[in-house]
Order: structure tokens, then C-alpha cells, then sequence
């Protein structure tokens, strides 16, 4: 559903377009799952994937990009 890449390298620039070309819920959306993929119950108590860690990271950038004047609290 969400398309997250799982394996090697990330292109990080595509991701970033897909990101912008999302709405704000689906960015939410988006955001919350990579949270939960970066999760210790998402990898078994182990750390996560980088590139998991991108997306999250990628996710939160965009938010901030959009909406700088609220806090990202919990939500990503």
C-alpha cells in the first residue's frame, strides 16, 4: 500500500517527488507506517533497516517543508 522500498539502496530523489505529490493525510499516512517500520515490535527488537530510516526521515522533511508553523509531535 505504501510502497516502501525494503531492500539496498534507496533513490532518495524519487522518493522525495512522491512524497511532495502525496496529500496531507496520505502523507500522514505514509509518515505513521514508516514510524511503525522503524518500530522494535516492526523489526523483531532488532534496529531497523536504513532504509526504513530514510523514509521516516524523508516523511518528517516533507512535513516540515509544508506545514513549519506545527509541531510534528508524535504524529511521524
Amino acid at each position: 500500500m505504501y510502497d516502501f522500498a525494503r531492500n539496498g539502496q534507496i533513490d532518495v530523489e524519487q522518493l522525495r517527488e512522491r512524497l511532495h505529490k502525496m496529500t496531507d493525510t496520505e502523507l500522514l499516512r505514509f509518515g505513521q507506517a514508516a514510524k511503525y517500520m522503524c518500530s522494535p515490535e516492526a523489526s523483531l527488537g532488532q534496529p531497523p533497516r536504513q532504509t526504513y530510516i530514510v523514509q521516516l526521515e524523508e516523511a518528517r522533511a516533507e512535513w516540515k517543508r509544508r506545514k513549519p508553523e506545527l509541531p510534528l509531535n508524535d504524529s511521524i
